[in-house]
């Protein structure tokens, strides 16, 4: 039996010592593959635009990336936050005006987180809370305005809501960056005044646009005839200048001419004209008494051709 079990024992130490070196391999490579494990559970990629808020046992660290991040598996809890600028559309809400009237306003809330561990630390979902305090706060502005006042000053609410909801979220690490409405849908009947106010709006402008051509046109016709009158007028003028001009030369002129004459010329000119009527057809002729004047030139040459002569004949 000894002997039995001595050979038994002889015969398992060479299994032994095949085992253990298969064991020691197995276990090598168990913890290579469970280092390799933890080291890829310890590996975090944080974008450009991310930052990690790591809480390290509950306690909240400083806000890591972008890049390679390393974390402690089961110690850490790694929380990733999105630094983009993000919008909120917030549906139809009712409001009452100042002057009681309701309204339908929607509008766009666009916000983007300016520090990560105030966005995880001090609110449990900001976005969800932006949009409840945008709610709000969009019916505290209205409902200190006239309904007027709500449809034509858009901008102006824009940047009352803006500067409201920027005081709250701020605490949050949230920046309000704008506010845009897109639409204000009044009650019915104010709608169809509304309507009806245009429509009366443009038959004015129309009309005043339609007077004010009249005008202008009146105004124009009027100064095209004062400008006509006045270029007749001065045409008027410088011909009569021109013609006093032409006859005061013609008498200058016919008057040196006139100077130049002497008595035979005259004369010679006066038997040009007695002649003239001898070859007409008349019979009668009535001359002036002041023909006799024209003879007398004649006469004193005829007077003074006889005393040459007799002076010759002497």
């Amino acid at each position: 039996m000894w002997l039995g079990m001595s050979g038994l024992g002889l015969g398992t130490e060479p299994i032994l010592q095949a085992v253990l070196p298969l064991g020691a391999t197995i276990g090598i490579l168990l913890l290579v593959v469970i280092l390799l494990v933890f080291i890829f559970a310890s590996i975090r990629i944080v974008k450009e635009y991310e930052r990690i808020v790591n809480f390290r046992l509950g306690k909240a660290q400083a806000e890591k990336g972008p890049g390679v991040v390393f974390v402690i598996p089961g110690i850490d809890k790694p929380v990733r936050v999105d630094l983009r600028e993000r919008y909120l559309t917030i549906p139809h809400q009712t409001c009452i005006t100042k002057d009681n009237a309701p309204v339908d306003i929607d509008f766009i809330v666009y916000l983007k987180v300016i520090t990560a561990a105030d966005s995880v630390i001090q609110v449990a979902n900001f976005e969800g809370a932006a949009m409840g305090i945008a709610t709000t706060t969009l019916r505290a502005v209205v409902g200190d305005i006239i309904l007027d006042s709500v449809l034509s000053k858009r901008e102006e609410i824009n940047a009352i809501l803006r500067t409201k909801l920027d005081e709250v979220t701020t605490r949050w690490g949230v920046k309000i960056t704008n506010v845009e409405i897109r639409e204000i849908l009044p009650p019915k009947n104010v709608s169809d005044a509304m309507i009806l106010q245009m429509s009366a709006e443009r038959s004015r402008r129309a009309v005043v646009t339609e007077a004010d051509g009249r005008k202008t046109a009146s105004i124009t016709v009027a100064e095209g005839e004062k400008q006509a009158a006045i270029l007749r007028a001065e045409g008027e003028r410088q011909s009569s200048i021109l013609r006093a001009e032409g006859y005061a030369q013609a008498l200058t002129t016919v008057f040196s001419a006139a100077k130049a004459i002497d008595v035979k010329t005259l004369t010679l000119q006066y038997f040009e004209t007695l002649k003239a009527l001898g070859a007409s057809p008349a019979t009668k002729f009535i001359l002036p008494a002041e023909f006799t004047e024209l003879l007398r030139p004649f006469r004193t040459l005829v007077s003074g051709r006889g005393s040459e002569e007799t002076k010759e004949s002497e």
